[in-house]
């Protein structure tokens, strides 16, 4: 073989890896041009894993707006007085309506309630409204007195006040927001039903529901219902909740 011969044949090889390397970036191009226009073509491929935690959420999948009302666990109507949140003497402004006192700022509302109550049973009246913390000791330590005259000791004596009077502190009727409506003959848990029926309307509640003492520590009261605002007092006899249940909801929510 001629050495002419072998340089033309150097020169010839020489264009080889060239070509291979431009059908090699073709290749390459055209699939990441695939890509690019539809990803999931590659999906079934080994390297084609998404990493852990990479996960996608729909749109739908989202956290729905909370339907709860647009209110606030710190706003007056809904301040929380029981066992747990004791409060010392508030001192709202009061006004009188019937009989009673209460918060200056539920006057309409109570008159409002109170006038409905009669369409269902004329001889409904207020029986008890505001009531300070001193006055709350005294009906709580006649009561308890009550039962130890009877040969109760001090501990079941209180066990059993407790039911159904709130210790001082721990009672709604220092707000000013709550009322006991009744009739002289006393109040069937039919009536109090029917009221509270209507109460939402006027933005109260009945505050100690049947059922409901395991978290009230209070057993079914039919005459006693509390001022939350219409709002609140709807949205909780909508799903039956008590005040309790209904404030641990708003904090869920960050209100």
């Amino acid at each position: 073989m001629s050495k002419k011969f072998k340089r033309a044949r150097k020169k010839r090889k020489k264009w080889w890896p060239y070509l291979v390397s431009l059908l090699l970036l073709v290749v390459i191009g055209a699939g990441i041009g695939a890509y690019m226009a539809n990803p999931s073509l590659f999906s079934g491929l080994v390297f084609w894993k998404p990493k852990k935690g990479a996960v996608t959420t729909p749109s739908s999948t989202k956290k729905k707006r909370s339907d709860l009302p647009a209110v606030s666990t710190k706003d007056w109507q809904l301040i929380l007085v029981n066992r747990e949140n004791v409060k010392p003497e508030l001192n709202p402004q009061l006004t009188d309506v019937d009989a009673i006192k209460v918060d200056s700022r539920i006057v309409d509302p109570t008159r409002q309630f109170l006038e409905a109550a009669r369409k269902i049973a004329p001889q409904e009246t207020l029986i008890s409204g505001y009531r300070s913390v001193a006055d709350q000791t005294k009906l709580y330590n006649e009561r308890v007195n009550q039962l130890k005259a009877n040969g109760l000791s001090q501990e079941e004596a209180e066990k059993q006040v407790q039911t159904q009077v709130q210790v001082p502190g721990a009672s709604e009727h220092q707000t000013g927001l709550a009322i006991d409506m009744s009739v002289e003959a006393g109040q069937s848990d039919e009536l109090g039903l029917q009221l509270a029926a209507i109460a939402p309307q006027y933005g109260f509640v009945l505050r100690y529901p049947d059922g409901k003492s395991n978290i009230t520590g209070v057993n079914f009261e039919n005459w006693h219902f509390r001022y939350v605002g219409v709002e609140s007092a709807r949205y909780m006899q909508a799903r039956n909740l008590v005040l309790e249940e209904y404030i641990q909801l708003l904090k869920k929510d960050g209100k």
